[in-house]
Parts: structure tokens; sequence; C-alpha cells
């Protein structure tokens, strides 16, 4: 079993590699000290489980498993952590394990053992708008067997389309399996409703438009596209704005 450890202390990820090798039941094939390294080693290493620190600073270990989750073959995730407060409890009834620091060889022998790919049914709680889970600081797809990341904060907007929704950045676009009510209850503070099918970027908002059919539409920096607003929503929309 190929073994990928995270943790943002230098001494913590020394000494899970010293109880792996004790253990006997994997092999070590990487570290990484943030999220985002984690991420990118998944990708290079394939590791078969990810021994995965909670509170890390930047991306937490909570985010990394919900960008983890959308692989077509996900590690194992077990988490690691000094709390078993708030944190665990979101996970307690879904089939990834965790081990409380500091971590004892026979308790990192058991959990190993029983360890097993997740599936995206066993992890889908971590992919909707869970009260217990802080938002996202990425929105992530899995384009051609690969993770690709974009920070939130350069989302231009959000917009509905058929089974997906398109997130429009300024160079480009994701396409998401989240639904638009779960990203606006994650991400509501952010974004601002103008559409039934469509959220924009409150601090990337540069004018409200109208074209020649009197459609009301935003323009939003550094994309030429522009955003209908729905007469339903033209009110609040313009309301909003105003107090930005």
């Amino acid at each position: 079993m190929k073994i990928l450890i995270v943790d943002d202390e230098p001494p913590a990820r020394h000494r899970l590699t010293e109880l792996v090798n004790q253990a006997g039941l994997g092999e070590v094939v990487g570290q990484a000290a943030n999220g985002r390294e984690a991420l990118a080693a998944t990708e290079s290493a394939e590791p078969d489980l990810v021994l995965l620190d909670i509170r890390m600073p930047g991306m937490d270990g909570l985010e990394v498993a919900r960008h983890l989750a959308i692989l077509a073959n996900p590690p194992a995730v077990i988490f690691t952590t000094a709390y078993d407060d708030h944190a665990l409890a979101a996970f307690e009834t879904h089939a990834v394990g965790y081990l409380l620091k500091p971590i004892r060889l026979g308790r990192l022998r058991a959990a190993l053992e029983r360890a097993a790919r997740p599936t995206r049914a066993q992890l889908s709680d971590l992919r909707g708008p869970e009260p217990r889970l802080r938002s996202r600081t990425h929105l992530s797809a899995n384009l051609s067997d690969k993770l690709t990341l974009v920070p939130i904060e350069e989302v231009r907007f959000l917009r509905a389309e058929h089974k997906y929704v398109t997130a429009r950045f300024s160079e480009g676009e994701l396409l998401l399996e989240d639904s638009l009510a779960a990203l606006e209850a994650e991400f509501g503070d952010r974004f601002l409703r103008v559409h039934r099918n469509a959220l924009v970027a409150r601090e990337h908002v540069r004018a409200l438009e109208k074209d020649a059919g009197g459609r009301v539409l935003v323009r939003l920096a550094d994309v030429a596209e522009r955003v209908e607003v729905s007469r339903r929503n033209a009110a609040a929309v313009r309301r909003a704005l105003r107090n930005l």
C-alpha cells in the first residue's frame, strides 16, 4: 500500500513515517506540508492512502479531502488530528477513518488494516454545504484525469447549465458537479444571485447595463461575457450593489 503523509509540522511527518515503517503495512511514497502540496503529490505519487492532518494553514485537510473525492480513483483518507471535537463529528458516520494525536503504533496499524478506498457516496457530505465545514478556498474539477484548482476569489460568476455549473474566471472556466444551490449556500457571502441559474462575484461586479432588448446585464472584471439579471431579481440586485 502506497501512503502519502500530509502535515504542516515536520516532526509530525517524521514520526508518522517511522510509525508506518514499523507497522509494516505500507510504504511512504511522499510527504506534503500543506493542502496544495498534498493534491500535487497525490497526482504524482498516486497513493492508495493519505494520512491527512485536518488543521493546516490555508487549505486545511477537510478541503483537501473534498478535492480528492472528485478524482476518478480517489485514495483512502485517514485524518490525523489533535482535536476530537466539531471537525471529527462531521465524519463519524462515513467510511473515513481518523487518528487522534499523539498517534500510537497499535492504533495506526489497526487503521491501516481496515483502510479502503472511499467512494463518492461515502464522501458526499464533504462536497455539500455542511455547516460544520468552512467554505473551500478553491473550486476544483477533474479534467482529463488531472485535478484543476481555481481560487474562489478568481471566479467571476457561476452559471447552471444542463447538469453542470460553469465557474467562469478570467482565464477560462471549469465545469463543476456541485449544484448552484449548494454553491450559493457555501459561498453566499461572496456571490450574489442575479438569476435562477446564475450567481455573480460581488467584488468583480463593475456595472449594470441594458442591451438593445432592454435586458439588464452584469458587467464583470476581466471577462467579456455579460450575465443576465432576471426581472424577478433586478430590484434586489440593484439594492445589493448600491451597498457594495
